[in-house]
């Protein structure tokens, strides 16, 4: 599995209906795309959920090392850097993956939290105490773990069904809204996780 995301910061007075628009007219075209286990189409909007910013900003969770390269090199992100220019996108390598309570119901809200690792701390008991802490929390869709490490940073990803739960103590966490979520291989990498 592996992680991507990229955020495009759009002006203060820009009208999210547009983006809107995009995703509601566009989404369709990642719901079967090969190797991909979810893409989770989300929004920043100043003002809501604590966000100074407006941003436009998917997160993927690729099955597959080659649906993400066909993706970056194919037409749907050449049309995305048309329109917005080429953002910079961020990868991460997947560690773990689970489906929560709230798994069967659409996704109204995303987190996404990043935590650099101590430069002492051993990266494989950090990975497998994000992986415990993915947990059943009431109103989780799903969540993932996964680590970058040119940074030795953990991104812990997570979908919720409405409001998400009070941030963690530890880490950075950034809050979404979900206008789409497109899931054509989520129940097989449910499965390899």
């Amino acid at each position: 599995m592996q992680a991507m995301q990229y955020e495009i910061t759009l002006p203060a007075d820009y009208d999210m209906g547009i983006i809107h628009h995009r995703v509601a007219t566009r989404s369709h075209a990642t719901d079967a795309l090969p190797g991909l286990g979810l893409k989770a189409y989300l929004v920043r909007e100043r003002g809501t959920l604590g966000s100074p910013v407006n941003a436009y900003a998917p997160f993927y969770l690729w099955r597959t090392a080659e649906g993400m390269a066909a993706f970056l090199t194919g037409p749907g992100f050449r049309g995305l850097s048309a329109d917005f220019g080429r953002p910079e996108v961020r990868h991460w390598i997947g560690a773990g993956f689970r489906t929560g309570p709230a798994a069967d119901t659409v996704p109204a809200t995303a987190t996404r939290t990043t935590r650099t690792l101590p430069s002492g701390a051993d990266p494989g008991v950090e990975t497998a105490r994000a992986l415990a802490g993915l947990g059943d929390t009431p109103g989780l869709h799903t969540a993932a773990v996964a680590l970058d490490p040119a940074r030795w940073e953990l991104v812990h990803f997570a979908l919720w069904s409405g409001t998400p739960p009070q941030a963690p103590a530890e880490g950075h966490r950034t809050a979404y809204h979900v206008l789409h979520l497109s899931r054509p291989e989520l129940d097989l990498l449910a499965k390899e996780a």
